[in-house]
């Protein structure tokens, strides 16, 4: 569901927000907003281009159910999460550029199940939803001079209890428990967005006191990118599950 194994940025973390250097921060916090509005508009444009083609959507469902494309469409962005966590160092920043475009990419597609599913009207207003709440969350964790650190370990928790409680209520089935599931949801993923941005902001400054090279922040970035990406994600998805009208 999201990746917050952040290991590879463990030198980079603890920073002084009062002394630490923050112009490279500032340009460090752009490329990583850049990198994740270029994702979603990937995704936008690929769900976009499969809901409303008949052809392409015959790819993903055949004559009874969802084809071996549709299968690999569906679980394969786990693996490109996988991919870029753990060959973070290995991958050139190219390389891990092209894999986070891709992932975006094939994250569009599936989502292209829930344009087929949801009315317009209920996507439109869940995705000016979680952009409101992304932007404040983005906003508090950026400005504020507390630590997020306990408030984001805690967040993580819920992490794990809601990807619990999702594979229990997939045998259970409960339309009640998936409500909540959905509620809290929301509240994880809105208080990861805060805690995720002043880590970020705090890398950025770490790798202008470190003097990283050029190509190390841009991995960076890419990375921070994709957590950014995978919070605001989740935060629409939960919000459709919740409030998201059915296509007659």
């Amino acid at each position: 569901m999201n990746n917050y194994d952040q290991n590879q940025f463990s030198d980079y973390t603890v920073v002084d927000s009062k002394t630490g250097t923050r112009s490279l921060s500032k340009t460090f916090m752009a490329n990583v907003f850049m990198w994740m509005f270029a994702a979603l508009g990937v995704s936008a444009f690929m769900a976009y281009l499969f809901a409303n083609n008949d052809y392409l959507m015959s790819f993903l469902i055949g004559e009874t159910g969802l084809s071996m494309f549709g299968y690999i469409v569906m679980f394969a962005p786990l693996g490109f999460v996988m991919l870029m966590s753990f060959g973070f160092n290995r991958l050139s920043a190219p390389a891990l550029t092209g894999v986070f475009l891709l992932y975006a990419a094939i994250n569009g597609i599936s989502f292209s199940f829930l344009l087929k599913a949801f009315s317009d009207a209920s996507i439109i207003g869940c995705f000016a939803s979680a952009a409101a709440m992304f932007g404040i969350m983005a906003v508090m964790g950026y400005t504020t001079d507390q630590d997020l650190t306990k408030f984001g370990r805690i967040m993580m928790m819920g992490v794990i209890g809601i990807l619990i409680a999702s594979v229990i209520n997939w045998f259970l089935g409960s339309s009640g428990l998936d409500y909540l599931i959905s509620i809290i949801g929301v509240a994880v993923f809105t208080g990861l967005t805060a805690y995720d941005v002043q880590k970020l902001k705090h890398i950025g400054m770490g790798a202008e006191m470190e003097g990283l090279p050029a190509v190390s922040t841009k991995k960076m970035a890419i990375f921070g990118a994709l957590n950014l990406y995978l919070d605001f994600i989740m935060i629409f998805i939960f919000l459709l599950r919740l409030f998201g009208g059915r296509r007659d």
